[in-house]
């Protein structure tokens, strides 16, 4: 049988999703079922004096209209799951329906529920509230100055959680050769995956028990905070994902439409769906990045940095999010060195509330800000010092011969080479070649840019006894149960909930190999909290690492039973029987074997086992990783600014990433791709704009600017291959290393075209706008 692990397979789900045959959360379809809609608040703050509901319940189809008085006592208050220690954090009350107070645009009031979603639309637009209108702040720097409006009494200043990892005294910055500081601003990303949000629940009067189907990137996970929500028992309360269209981290928190869907159904009996419009996801769904970061790096003339000191002020939104604290605190905080030996570093991050959309994990979560900010620095840092800055980052890399190394934080990243895959960039491109080219156009006023970015990142989260120490209320661990029929057949249960990740190929190539079953004989079952034991989702690029680990122990499981059984029937001592290419055999007797399949069988008919082996072919794993995965490699950008309009072309992308053991090059690439064009769309075009009343004012996609293929070059991908030692795979993740890699390198090739108007730094987006301003000494520079 051939190898399938490392092979280029073609995604097996996309048989179905790309000819429309998917099954979605809206393609549910009940009988007798209902329809809800939200009515929300137009005011970003606002006091609810009261709420008219007479008009739409008088309309014909209209069942009924909850309002957050209705909910009181009955409805939990929706949690945060992260509570980073040391933090003071701040956690105050977030309802699933406004009762006295709104406190962002989009905060809802009431739900309607009739018998068709076009009745239930124009009876939410028929619910008439009475609001106050009060004082609003958006921006994260104007909510913490003195005078601010509250978003909440009990959250003074409007600081949500206030977190330190690390101290640089002063005096390393005050004997340094080179002190560089500059500010950054990350601007407010919307996620605008190609499915909204979505949920149908249904409710069984007899047993008590709900269904949820739901657009969900961890249904165990739903699961557990919704039972909560609702107070009903856990394992009364079934969570199911089917097909899941993107999610870049906004389905992975708890919101308050699934808890309100699933208590109309239980109060109705009958089935309720609701479905997130894209107008409705701009402002309810979860927003990303959105940070303001001050940072100082000491350093030598030689290129040496010798300390690297951050203030952050995260906006936080509204109400803390599911894993909103974690996000700007550990993912960001404790990895802000990147992939440099620096000797001394400190972190320091306030949360801020302020009065818009609540912000979460936006695809990869921390890691982005903390790699752009480190990655410019550098840029600047070569600038200051007159170094080439490939030079600078060589110089300062972790060494291939110090793995595993431990970061100033106390973060071990598990092995690196990040050199080579710097030197497979700059062969790649020809740098020496590119600079001529460079100087060459700059003669004839043409403006090239050259942009690095030499990234590693802390993925494949776990293991629990972290994410206990370090807040997160849940493990980290993952499950997989392997069940290998009496035909030989094979069914695998993952608690890994994919949403575009592949993990219906990868999964089953890992299951193929392992067990030397055919390919096309092995189902992949997930997100289905009834049919699953146990899962903790799929973000932090950790279904593979995690997930395809529990699967590999699982699967060695099965292999060493079928060993002892195969030597059983074969005769033989079981340390002579030897498993490859899925069939077992005696050492040095190739005539006598079994199929992994044969014996399967064996094993269900149980008519000759061995003594102390039970009938049937199944195991599982509860894999707890004992550390992260720390991907990295080298991204370059190559740009050409037009100073006449200050647009930028994006001309060249090439990426070179290292994701340790690839199980897939060719679901590798579509990871990256997408990930690169999410991250080039920061950098570029991308930004959630809020006017100083809180209302926003980038509510669709004609304002909101998104990347389109047009805008892109050929991606040039590469690998190196640097296996993890801390997993039997060898694997590492890669689904949000083109996002984290992307922004830095074509800022800093945007820059490095700007230098002949001696433009040090500008705020992304680089709008054409901003880039002519700078140009022409309009003001723009950041």
């Amino acid at each position: 049988m051939n190898a399938l692990i490392g092979q280029p397979v073609r995604r097996r789900e996309d048989a179905r999703l790309v000819v429309g045959r998917g099954q979605f959360t809206d393609d549910v379809q009940l009988p007798g079922m209902v329809y809800a809609v939200m009515v929300r608040s137009p005011h970003a703050h606002a006091r609810i004096r009261g709420i008219d509901a007479s008009r739409a319940l008088g309309m014909p189809g209209v069942l009924a209209v909850f309002t957050g008085r209705d909910l009181e006592g009955v409805l939990g208050s929706v949690p945060t799951a992260w509570i980073p220690p040391n933090s003071d954090l701040k956690q105050t009350p977030h309802r699933p329906l406004a009762v006295d107070t709104v406190r962002y645009v989009g905060d809802a009031v009431a739900m309607v529920v009739a018998e068709d979603r076009y009745v239930a639309r124009d009876a939410a637009e028929a619910v008439v509230v009475d609001y106050e209108p009060l004082p609003a702040v958006a921006d994260v720097m104007a909510a913490v100055a003195e005078g601010a409006p509250l978003v909440h009494a009990d959250a003074p200043g409007n600081i949500a959680l206030h977190w330190k990892a690390g101290e640089v005294p002063d005096e390393v910055f005050a004997r340094a050769e080179v002190v560089v500081r500059q500010r950054f601003r990350q601007q407010r990303l919307i996620p605008n995956p190609m499915e909204p949000r979505a949920a149908v629940a249904q409710y069984d009067s007899a047993t008590g028990h709900l269904t949820v189907w739901m657009t969900s990137q961890n249904p165990h996970i739903h699961r557990f905070i919704l039972a909560g929500i609702l107070g009903i028992p856990e394992h009364h309360l079934r969570v199911v994902a089917q097909d899941v269209g993107g999610g870049f981290g906004s389905k992975i928190s708890c919101y308050p439409d699934e808890a309100l869907v699933a208590h109309a159904a239980r109060v109705l009996r009958r089935p309720v769906k609701w479905v997130e419009d894209r107008s409705e996801h701009f402002t309810a769904t979860t927003h990303g990045r959105d940070h303001v970061q001050e940072v100082e790096l000491a350093g030598r003339r030689d290129g040496t940095i010798e300390a690297l000191r951050v203030k952050a002020w995260a906006n936080l939104g509204a109400y803390l999010s599911t894993a909103a604290p974690g996000v700007p605190t550990i993912l960001f905080g404790l990895i802000v060195n990147g992939c440099y030996r620096i000797p001394q570093a400190s972190t320091e991050v306030f949360g801020v509330y302020t009065h818009t959309t609540p912000v979460d994990a936006y695809r990869g979560a921390g890691r982005p800000e903390a790699t752009y900010l480190i990655e410019r620095m550098i840029d600047l840092f070569a600038d200051a010092i007159g170094m080439d800055p490939v030079e600078v980052r060589r110089k300062n890399f972790v060494p291939r011969d110090q793995f595993p190394y431990t970061n100033p934080f106390g973060i071990t990243y598990d092995s690196g080479d990040y050199e080579r895959a710097l030197q497979r960039a700059l062969e790649r491109i020809d740098y020496a070649a590119l600079r001529r080219e460079q100087a060459a156009l700059r003669a004839q006023g043409r403006y090239l840019g050259i942009g690095f970015s030499t990234y590693v990142e802390m993925c494949g989260l776990g293991p629990s006894e972290v994410a206990g120490a370090v807040g997160f209320q849940g493990g980290l661990w993952e499950h997989a149960t392997v069940r290998v029929h009496p035909s030989g057949k094979v069914q695998v249960f993952t608690g890994a909930s994919p949403h575009g990740q592949g993990e219906e190929t990868t999964f089953a190539q890992i299951v193929a190999e392992k067990l030397g079953v055919p390919f096309e004989d092995i189902e992949v079952v997930h997100g289905d909290t009834d049919r699953i034991t146990m899962g903790w989702g799929t973000y932090g690029s950790r279904s593979l690492a995690v997930g395809g680990s529990a699967l590999a122990v699982a699967c060695q499981r099965l292999v060493e039973k079928g060993q002892r059984i195969a030597a059983h029937r074969l005769e033989a001592a079981v340390e002579d029987v030897v498993f490859e290419a899925g069939r077992y055999q005696v050492r040095g007797v190739p005539d006598r074997s079994l199929g992994f399949q044969e014996v399967a069988l064996q094993a269900h008919l149980a008519w000759n086992l061995p003594p102390g082996v039970e009938p049937g072919m199944e195991a599982s794993s509860a894999y707890n990783p004992s550390n992260f995965t720390f991907p990295f490699g080298t991204h370059v950008a190559v740009v050409e600014v037009d100073p006449a309009t200050g647009a930028v072309e994006l001309k060249r992308y090439v990426a070179v990433d290292d994701c340790g053991t690839p199980i897939n090059p060719l679901i590798i690439a579509g990871q990256v791709h997408g990930g690169i064009v999410q991250g080039v769309g920061q950098a570029l075009w991308e930004g959630a704009v809020y006017g100083e009343d809180g209302q926003l004012l980038t509510t669709s996609f004609l304002d909101y600017a998104m990347p389109k293929a047009r805008f892109f070059p050929p991606i040039e991908t590469e690998a190196t291959v640097t296996p993890s030692p801390h997993n039997p795979l060898g694997v590492k993740g890669v689904g949000e290393t083109g996002t984290i890699a992307a922004t830095p390198a074509v800022v800093n090739a945007v820059i490095d075209a700007l230098k002949p108007w001696n433009v040090r730094h500008l705020d992304m987006p680089l709008t054409p706008e901003r880039v002519w301003r700078a140009i022409h000494g309009k003001g723009a520079q950041g």
